[in-house]
C-alpha cells in the first residue's frame, strides 16, 4: 500500500494543497498567455518589429517561470521534491535566470519606449536583437554564480521547490546580494522610473495618453518588491523565525508576473492586441498600426 509523504514541517494538508493549487494555477494561467504573446509573433507578420522582439523576450522568459511554477506545483502536491540535490541546482538556477531575464527585458522595453515617444528614434533590428541577447546572457551570469559558488541555491520552506538559500545570512550571502539586487532590481528599476516619468511628461503636453506609464514599474516594485525585501532583510537579521507558510507568501506572488506582464506589455499594447485578436478570429483590426505608435 503506496502511503503519502509527511507533511512539510510547519504546514498543514490545506496549506500544501493551497501553495500548490495556487502556484499551478499562475503557471497555467501565465503560460497560456504568454504562449499566445509568442505564437501571435510568430504568426502574424504585423506583429514581427524591433519593439516586439523585445516583447517577446519578456514573453519567452515568463514562460520560463510558468514552467518553474509548475515543476514547483507538481511536487507540493507530491509533498516533497522528487528530482534530488541536483535537480534543485537546476531549478533554483532556471527560476533566476527567467526571473531576471524577464527584469531586465522590461527595462530594455522602456529604454525603447523612452526614444519611440520622447526622441522619435526607430528601434532597428540589429539594436534589439542585441538587448535581447545581452538581457539574456547577463541574466544567465548572475543565476550561474551560485552554482560557481557566490551564493547557494537551496530549498524554499515548503522543501518542494528551490531558490536562493537567505536562511545563513552570511559572507557570501551578503556580498552576492548586495551585487544582484543592485545590478538586476535597482538599476533596471532606475531606468523604468526615468524612462516612463519623461514618457509621462511627453503626454501630459500632448494631452493623449497612449498607455498607463505607471503601470510597468508598479507591476516591478509589487511582485519582486516582497521577495526582494525578504531577502534584503536576511542579510541583516535571521529571517528563520518567521513561519515557513509566510516565507513562502512572496515567492507566490512573485510567481504572478507572467500573467501580469501579458496584460502589461502584450494585451496591453494596442498593436499587439490587434496581432493576438487577428491570430485568434482571422480579422484585421485597423486601429492597431503596423509601425507601432500605440506602444
Amino acid at each position: 500500500m503506496v502511503t503519502a509523504h509527511p507533511l512539510p514541517e510547519g504546514f498543514t494538508e490545506i496549506e500544501v494543497f493551497a501553495i500548490g493549487t495556487a502556484l499551478l494555477v499562475e503557471a497555467l494561467l501565465g503560460f497560456c498567455l504568454n504562449g499566445l504573446t509568442i505564437i501571435s509573433f510568430r504568426k502574424i507578420k504585423e506583429l514581427r518589429t524591433p519593439s516586439n522582439l523585445l516583447v517577446l523576450s519578456i514573453a519567452l522568459a515568463d514562460c520560463g517561470i510558468c514552467i518553474n511554477a509548475f515543476i514547483a506545483a507538481f511536487s507540493s502536491f507530491l509533498r516533497y521534491w522528487p528530482y534530488g540535490s541536483d535537480g534543485c541546482q537546476i531549478h533554483g538556477f532556471h527560476g533566476f535566470l527567467t526571473a531576471l531575464a524577464s527584469i531586465s527585458s522590461s527595462a530594455a522595453v522602456a529604454w525603447d519606449r523612452y526614444h519611440h515617444y520622447c526622441t522619435r528614434i526607430r528601434l532597428q533590428w540589429s539594436t534589439a536583437a542585441s538587448m535581447m541577447v545581452f538581457a539574456w546572457l547577463f541574466a544567465a551570469f548572475w543565476a550561474v554564480m551560485p552554482l560557481l559558488g557566490w551564493g547557494e541555491y537551496d530549498y524554499e520552506p515548503l522543501r518542494t521547490c528551490c531558490t536562493l538559500d537567505y536562511s545563513k545570512g552570511d559572507r557570501n550571502y551578503v556580498t552576492f546580494l548586495f551585487a544582484l539586487s543592485t545590478f538586476n532590481f535597482m538599476i533596471p528599476g532606475f531606468i523604468m522610473l526615468t524612462a516612463y516619468q519623461s514618457i509621462h511628461q511627453k503626454f501630459r503636453k500632448t494631452g493623449h495618453f497612449k498607455f498607463n506609464t505607471g503601470l510597468p514599474l508598479k507591476t516591478l516594485v509589487i511582485c519582486w518588491g516582497p521577495y526582494c525585501l525578504l531577502s534584503s532583510y536576511a542579510a541583516v537579521e535571521n529571517v528563520m523565525f518567521i513561519p515557513p507558510k509566510y516565507r513562502m507568501i512572496p515567492a507566490l506572488i512573485a510567481k504572478t508576473v507572467p500573467t501580469v506582464d501579458a496584460f502589461v506589455y502584450a494585451l496591453g499594447n494596442e498593436n499587439y492586441r490587434g496581432g493576438i485578436w487577428q491570430f485568434l478570429t482571422g480579422q484585421k483590426i485597423e486601429k492597431a498600426e503596423v509601425d507601432n505608435k500605440t506602444k
